[in-house]
């Protein structure tokens, strides 16, 4: 795992070093659609809809390419999803950037973490479980939730617990694809759905 981290970090330093920068003011005007499903500022009320504020500009372009990528294929490549497909389809490589990085300037709004999955949520998140082969989510997404930037790994703390779940249980059951080398589909099949709950409500609150 610490050998695909770095080889993360450098693939996407070189990448992002090769991305015309966003212009967060011109993506404020073009993010005004999404602000139905992800909030005006990024910070989405509707649980089952990810919060963006905050979120790595280069995270965020990826994704948008791969929604658009899906749209162009019939979902047989990127990341399929019946509503992004649609919104990705009609941007630019410089509408994405700029949208990005309206996104990646605006602040997060912290969750909560239930008092009772405190213990097992931190237990897992930090030291996975040997035994069941689980890597520890920190290895690539840091001691608070906030990610790796240039290695493309999302920043997951405050996001909220029904998207988060979703998204472990769409890699476990391969309806989602686009995780690098297939890192998060390998460690979410050995994840039960009382982890999976353990640790989005856990992630809800880490910041």
């Amino acid at each position: 795992m610490k050998k695909l981290c770095l080889l993360a970090c450098l693939t996407f330093s070189l990448t992002t070093e090769a991305q015309t920068p966003g212009d967060a003011e011109a993506g404020k005007q073009k993010a005004t659609t999404c602000a139905a499903c992800h909030g005006p500022d990024g910070n989405s009320a509707i649980p089952m809809n990810p919060k963006l504020a905050g979120q790595h500009a280069n995270y965020l372009v990826k994704q948008l390419k791969e929604f658009k990528l899906a749209s162009q294929t019939g979902g047989e490549e990127g990341r399929n999803n019946a509503v992004m497909n649609g919104m990705a389809a009609p941007l630019s490589e410089q509408d994405m950037q700029d949208i990005a990085a309206y996104y990646s300037e605006q602040t997060l709004k912290e969750g909560t973490t239930p008092e009772e999955v405190i213990e097992p949520g931190e237990a897992l998140y930090r030291g996975g479980d040997l035994e069941r082969g689980i890597t520890a989510c920190m290895a690539c997404h840091g001691p608070r939730g906030n990610g790796m930037q240039l290695a493309g790994f999302p920043d997951i703390s405050g996001q909220h617990t029904d998207y988060l779940a979703s998204q472990l249980k769409a890699f476990r059951n391969g309806t989602r694809h686009n995780d690098m080398n297939g890192m998060m589909r390998d460690i979410s099949m050995k994840l039960t759905d009382k982890d999976i709950d353990i640790l989005s409500k856990y992630l809800a609150g880490l910041h």
